[in-house]
């Protein structure tokens, strides 16, 4: 019997001069980027959360403290693959990744296929299991203010068996 599972991701950082933007490991020309102890890419930090959240692992604070050196100014890829790499050890599969950049500035649509193959390569998925959705807030909050970007994230998982659901995508465990 299949077993499917759902983790929500949620992360927000300070927009800081002099840093670059980088969301799903791309770099995203801008005069400003996003603040914080790895190399701050929210996407990325969401979709790890919900990875983790779909395990029930925890979260990317208590894999990756920013009270650790090691992962000072650390490419934000390496946690998402930890999550992944954490699920499969449970047997789960990752299916499906729906998330949403908020930000007011840069616009982001120009970069949304590059972020959505870095994102489904990471994750060994083919990018059309990888959505990438870009909003603003509307002039409202931090973000509308343009002092943050945030971003949301939901994770489907299977967990690895037998079925019918398997037997139509041609997975096995």
């Amino acid at each position: 019997m299949s077993e499917i599972r759902t983790g929500l991701g949620w992360d927000s950082h300070r927009l800081a001069a002099g840093r670059p933007l980088i969301l799903g490991g791309v770099t995203v020309p801008s005069e400003f980027g996003l603040e914080g102890h790895s190399d701050s890419d929210v996407l990325a930090h969401a979709i790890t959360d919900a990875v983790l959240g779909a395990a029930a692992l925890g979260d990317i604070g208590m894999h990756f403290p920013d009270s650790d050196p090691r992962w000072k100014g650390c490419d934000s890829l390496v946690f998402l693959r930890h999550a992944k790499d954490l699920a499969e050890a449970l047997g789960y599969r990752i299916v499906n990744v729906d998330s949403t950049v908020i930000l007011e500035r840069p616009k982001l649509k120009d970069y949304r296929q590059a972020i959505r193959e870095k994102v489904a390569e990471t994750l060994g998925l083919e990018p059309d299991r990888v959505s990438v959705k870009f909003k603003t807030a509307e002039q409202v909050g931090p973000v509308g203010e343009g002092r943050s970007a945030e971003s949301q994230a939901i994770v489907t998982m299977l967990k690895l068996g037998t079925g019918p659901w398997h037997e139509a995508t041609g997975w096995t465990s």
